[in-house]
């Protein structure tokens, strides 16, 4: 390197952010708009990303089937809702209040033959239905919250792309790509924040090392050093030049308070945290708004209910596998850790709360919220006790709301038993563009970091489900 060349890597070790670059996961810095004062406000819309891993029965939650055969329609009954003609289940009280505020999309849907949770989630996330295996190894395609952090970096927020929380347990319900970030690299992975003995209901809960790192003293002493060091001969290297703004954005977004204070949940009131339920996923929801307000672009909330307390089955990452006996998950209509009767009123409690919250925060029209599962289960019950369903990938439901998507909508139909889509199917490249859309990102994306033209999808945005 000569007296004017400076690479990436040593601009950020002379900053003392070198362990905050690009390489990190999570961590791309953007450009935000400024109010008049200079600070940074919102210009860009948002995702929480809500994922019911292990595939929840759609004939169970949101397209229920009352006039089937009792071996189909189970053992609950829909009820009434906000909009007519829309029902769902008993469980739902507060949600039932809210069906004006979301769409329901009922013809989800997997094309070819996939039926468990590795291949179903990869298509989900990736936004693809085409399996590209070679050798046995899944394709590098991208997942969507890597996408958003490249195309929607912050600069409020050190971190783009987050995940609550880090999926453990065994190996089957996380997809390929989740932690590595695909052919972006893992500068747009997201960051795994809590586990399961370290989670937002836990009144000991601990936030991510990198947000607890900041010393203002031996960063001012840095800055100081390198500006100085810019002022005299490396101002004359345009790359240095670059680097420096990098180096700002990056000082900007990790001394703003707000990153770190969003994990300060006794910020709330009592009401509102008891609100969103004292439990993983309530907590794991609240903490996703307030991460959002904070800067963070798409967040995914693993949705871990949390374990029964006379029943400590299941690890954080597939409450909504409920097989039954069949997987030894115990009754999938009870009421332990996999069953409806204990998943069902926290999730109704939870999203409820959520959506109400992002509604009278005004955050809703800039804040996308999208809930679904891999995959849905078996329309049949299965003959042995306890009852439960097996993986059904050919249909589900999922929910979409706020950032421009119309409430009070239901997308798409399945036959009379819950089998598979007779009207508008749904694939995981619809969904995926549909979500790019509603974030403003075109799914055509110019070059890759490889200098590659590649495209985020092969599906088409569904423009009916925007009011």
């Amino acid at each position: 390197m000569n007296d004017f060349q400076m690479n990436r890597r040593q601009a950020l070790i002379a900053s003392g952010l070198g362990t905050l670059s690009l390489g990190m996961p999570g961590v791309v810095m953007g450009s935000d708009e400024v109010d008049a004062s200079g600070n940074a406000v919102a210009s860009d819309k948002s995702c929480i990303f809500v994922l019911l891993c292990g595939g929840p029965s759609h004939v169970d939650t949101w397209d229920m089937k009352p006039d089937a055969p009792l071996d189909y329609r189970g053992p609950y009954e829909p009820i009434d809702t906000k909009v007519p003609g829309m029902r769902i289940n008993e469980m739902h009280t507060e949600l039932a209040k809210l069906t004006d505020h979301f769409t329901l999309i009922n013809s989800m849907s997997h094309p070819g033959a996939i039926s468990n949770h590795f291949d179903a989630m990869h298509n989900l996330l990736s936004g693809q239905s085409e399996k590209r295996v070679q050798q046995g190894v899944p394709d590098e395609h991208p997942y969507l919250g890597s996408f958003v952090a490249k195309h929607k970096p912050s600069t409020r927020n050190f971190v783009s792309n987050a995940w609550l929380i880090k999926c453990v347990g065994p190996p089957v319900f996380c997809a390929p790509n989740i932690g590595i970030g695909g052919y972006l690299g893992s500068a747009y992975a997201p960051l795994f924040v809590g586990a399961a003995d370290n989670h937002p209901a836990m009144p000991d809960f601990k936030p991510p090392e990198i947000y607890n790192s900041y010393d203002e003293q031996r960063f001012a002493q840095r800055q100081s050093l390198l500006g100085g060091l810019e002022s005299t001969r490396l101002d004359r290297d345009q790359t240095v030049k670059d680097w420096s703004d990098l180096r700002e954005k990056t000082y900007d977004a990790m001394t703003r308070s707000e990153g770190r204070q969003a994990f300060e949940l006794h910020r709330e009131s009592v009401e509102v945290r008891e609100r969103y339920g004292m439990h993983p996923l309530g907590q794991n929801l609240l903490l996703a708004r307030r991460m959002v307000e904070s800067g963070v672009r798409f967040v995914t909330v693993n949705g871990w209910a949390g374990q029964a307390d006379y029943d400590k089955q299941g690890p954080p990452s597939s409450s909504w596998d409920m097989h039954g006996r069949n997987m030894g998950m115990g009754n999938a209509f009870g009421n332990g850790s996999y069953g409806m009767g204990f998943c069902l009123p926290r999730l109704d409690q939870a999203l409820a709360a959520l959506l109400s919250d992002l509604k009278d925060r005004g955050m809703l029209d800039n804040t996308l919220v999208v809930v679904t599962g891999e995959f849905g289960r078996t329309p049949y019950v299965l003959k042995q006790d306890p009852p439960g369903r097996q993986h059904w990938p050919r249909c589900f439901s999922s929910i979409l709301a706020g950032a421009g998507i119309k409430g009070g909508n239901v997308y798409g139909k399945t036959n009379r038993l819950g089998e598979y889509p007779t009207d508008k199917p749904v694939r995981p490249e619809e969904l995926a563009a549909t979500i790019y859309r509603a974030l403003d990102i075109p799914i055509n994306d110019p070059l890759d970091a490889s200098g590659i033209s590649r495209t985020l999808t092969t599906g088409q945005p569904i423009m009916e489900l925007f009011g």
